[in-house]
């Protein structure tokens, strides 16, 4: 079929089996380009077992520097035959089909609207290498080898990659560029290269680089002063504290003595480690924990206590579908509502939501310096969609000359010179927040009873429903001085008369963005936007909804959490707010989110309908 030229502008799959040394191959084929000078975002599709189901590799191209998920495969790249039904009827019309042809396909999944591009990788690697383990693996390298005569990857770039990722391991990179050459030449010998897709070298990346967004909540806890960790494994945030204990291996061991300068312990359970952080907290150190929503759920016990004692804590929640085990390593924002009034009574924490691994890095920090100011615990929600697949990032930044916010301790020397009794729990500056100390600050002045159990000002255990109802006032005036100090939202007007706004928050942000973009271009509608970024919720927040007729909630969960959140918050009548759901556990596409605002806006006369769709 006659096809367009489009260079750097296409989305490709590869279909892959988990536990096959897929996933290197797949990272080498991103870093390629990347290494190239164009944008990309690749996004892991995998299960939740160690080996034998299909897993699923996306990487999209966008020189423009579009980074959220589009939607639709253009090229897709398939070695798995479990999976070959679903990746052909995947492929948008007008795509190419790359499969392995040592085994012809089967008649009944050819499409005529669509080009197939068969490649014998497995026939060429029998041939090439004798130990089975080295056939399969080397069959990786030899798709990417192909894909780079098929869209014109430059091989000197692949070459360069296979040998840093091989440094030290010199003899592995011969075999793998011999792998590299074998399918760059057999693609070259059977088809004509490139094909319609193709790439092309840029210089649009700058200084970017490409980073997970765990790997940058791990450093960003270093740089924010953490030196506690307790913690239990749970995906998709196990790789945040493998990222902390990585950092601090490199920045928190003392050079002459080799002292290490902080503490990373692996708990018997959620509760035990959320209970080491409070401890660790109390007694002074900056601690945090990371976990997912299954660990959430047992540390909400604890959570009350240090809310309602008022004991510094950092919990980065790396959210993925749930409920109890649900999907394990698919991606939502389904822990909106937990987060923000976990455990029972009334108790509201301090959320973050950053969009980005920069935000990653600058939140979990920001998150550490919010927890002693407002002595209460602090979530920081991610996804597994941020924290575990790669992102192009602005460089993560620290300035210096910064200090850390400890809040409200009196010192050895203000309690020395204090002449009122030392009330734990007074509210001295209207504000809500009291003071502090910490353990062992004076020989005789500044100690108290830490308790979860109503009591007065002076930490004194007390069941009078006057002291109770002070005591809640007072948490909740620190609430509202919380409102002043979290991060402030992300607001994009577009200067037109505009009645209708959009608001979305975490990685629903760039696929959001982008669909808002062409809804300007391509319809003429034009939306103003607000990124959510913390709860408590800012005046700007209120004031946006306010000033618009009605607002899309842009949201990854079934429930429409956020919604709900400020539903709750700011008691606006319900039909102000408009869902806009995504819940099937991958990433939201900018198709997706621009259809559905289209179809609202275009074909109803009325305010728009909630949708509720998992629709990809």
């Amino acid at each position: 079929m006659k096809r367009d030229i489009k260079t750097n502008k296409f989305v490709i799959k590869f279909a892959n089996v988990n536990g096959t040394g897929s996933a290197s191959a797949n990272s080498l084929f991103s870093k390629a380009i990347f290494r190239m000078g164009i944008p990309i975002s690749p996004k892991n599709i995998f299960p939740s077992n160690i080996q034998g189901l299909p897993t699923w590799y996306e990487v999209r191209v966008n020189e423009n520097g579009f980074l959220g998920r589009r939607g639709g495969i253009d090229i897709m790249v398939c070695l798995n035959p479990q999976s070959m039904e679903r990746d052909v009827a995947e492929l948008q019309p007008g795509g190419y089909f790359i499969y392995d042809s040592s085994k012809p396909i089967d008649k009944i999944l050819l499409r005529n609207d669509i080009d197939f591009i068969g490649v014998p990788f497995m026939e060429h690697c029998r041939e090439a290498y004798k130990d089975a383990r080295h056939r399969q693996l080397f069959r990786n390298v030899m798709y990417v080898g192909s894909l780079a005569a098929l869209l014109d990857i430059e091989l000197d770039v692949l070459k360069g990659l296979i040998g840093e990722q091989f440094k030290g391991k010199e003899k592995l990179i011969a075999p793998n560029v011999k792998a590299l050459q074998m399918g760059y030449d057999v693609a070259k010998k059977l088809h004509e290269c490139p094909l319609a897709f193709r790439l092309s070298r840029r210089d649009k990346v700058g200084n970017r680089i490409l980073v997970d967004g765990n790997s940058a909540c791990g450093l960003g806890a270093v740089y924010g002063g953490a030196t506690v960790a307790g913690w239990y494994p749970i995906t998709p945030s196990t790789s945040v504290i493998d990222s902390f204990a990585k950092y601090c291996r490199k920045l928190r061991v003392d050079p002459e003595t080799g002292e290490k300068n902080f503490a990373i312990v692996q708990a018997e359970d959620e509760l035990a480690a959320i209970g080491m952080v409070i401890g660790a907290s109390w007694n002074g150190a900056r601690a945090f924990t990371a976990t997912s929503g299954p660990g959430l759920s047992l540390m909400n016990e604890f959570l009350g206590l240090a809310y309602f004692a008022e004991i510094p804590s950092v919990l980065v929640n790396v959210q993925r579908a749930g409920p109890s085990t649900g999907m394990p390593t698919r991606t939502q924002q389904s822990d909106v509502l937990y987060s923000a009034y976990a455990s029972h009574g009334d108790t509201k924490h301090i959320c973050l939501y950053p969009s980005t691994p920069k935000e990653c890095f600058e939140f979990t920090a920001t998150a550490l310096d919010l927890a002693e100011h407002f002595q209460t615990p602090v979530l920081v929600l991610s996804d597994l969609d941020l924290g575990m697949n790669e992102h192009m990032s602005e460089p993560l930044e620290w300035d210096d000359e910064r200090t850390y916010d400890r809040g409200k301790v009196f010192t050895a020397d203000d309690l020395e010179t204090m002449e009122e009794p030392f009330g734990r729990y007074l509210d001295i500056d209207a504000d809500g927040i009291p003071y502090r100390t910490l353990p062992g600050a004076h020989p005789t002045k500044g100690a108290y009873f830490t308790r979860g159990t109503s009591k007065d000002e002076y930490a004194t255990y007390t069941e009078d429903g006057k002291k109770y109802v002070d005591n809640m006032e007072r948490l909740q005036r620190k609430w509202e001085t919380a409102r002043h100090n979290v991060p402030k939202p992300d607001i994009r007007t577009t200067g037109k008369p505009c009645n209708v706004g959009v608001i979305y928050y975490g990685t629903s942000e760039a696929s959001t963005l982008e669909a808002l973009h062409h809804l300007d271009r391509l319809h003429g509608i034009s939306l103003d936007s607000l990124g959510i970024k913390a709860f408590p919720f800012s005046d700007e927040v209120e004031d946006f909804i306010e000033q618009h007729e009605y607002v899309f909630v842009v949201e990854q969960n079934r429930d429409a959490q956020m919604r709900t959140l400020l539903i709750n918050e700011f008691e606006f009548t319900p039909h102000k707010l408009i869902s806009l759901l995504h819940y099937d556990g991958s990433p939201i596409t900018a198709r997706f989110i621009r259809h559905i605002i289209r179809d609202n806006i275009l074909q109803t006369a009325t305010a728009p309908r909630t949708r509720r769709s998992s629709r990809k």
